[in-house]
């Protein structure tokens, strides 16, 4: 029996491995750069997207990433205050150093006004121009 418990937790190690970090690798002074974009509006994907960002922030550190969410299209609803669930989990990430940005074209199709989004959310005219504008300069872009 402590032969295949053994084994087992070698096997384990061997198969589910850390991840090899790529150089350089992440510090303070040169944290990852990460835009990642929100387009949807259900539950669902608003939640895996926040998530998503909690998983990178445990990963990595949050003093060794920064990111930048961007909410477009229907993904908007994932900034409204009015969203109480939601905007406790954004309020969390931002204590974290996470960056969140509206679309302004969406917030105006969808007449939405600045003082409807949780605080500390900046707005830039256009959201996938931002994202675009992010992986430019370098940022991974992801959308889960």
């Amino acid at each position: 029996m402590k032969r295949l418990v053994f084994l087992v937790s070698v096997f384990s190690t061997l198969a589910f491995g850390d991840i090899r970090f790529a150089q350089p690798e992440p510090s303070i002074n040169k944290p990852r750069e990460v835009v990642m974009g929100i387009s949807h509006g259900d539950d669902e994907s608003i939640h895996h997207g926040l998530s998503t960002a909690n998983n990178l922030l445990k990963f990595y550190g949050p003093e060794k990433i920064h990111l930048r969410i961007v909410a477009y299209y229907h993904g908007i609803r994932t900034l409204l205050k009015s969203e109480k669930e939601i905007a406790v989990r954004v309020r969390a990430l931002q204590q974290y150093g996470v960056e969140f940005v509206a679309c302004g074209n969406t917030m105006e199709t969808k007449k939405i006004t600045p003082d409807q989004l949780t605080p500390d959310v900046e707005i830039v005219s256009a959201g996938i121009a931002e994202v675009i504008e992010r992986a430019t300069e370098g940022a991974f872009y992801i959308q889960p």
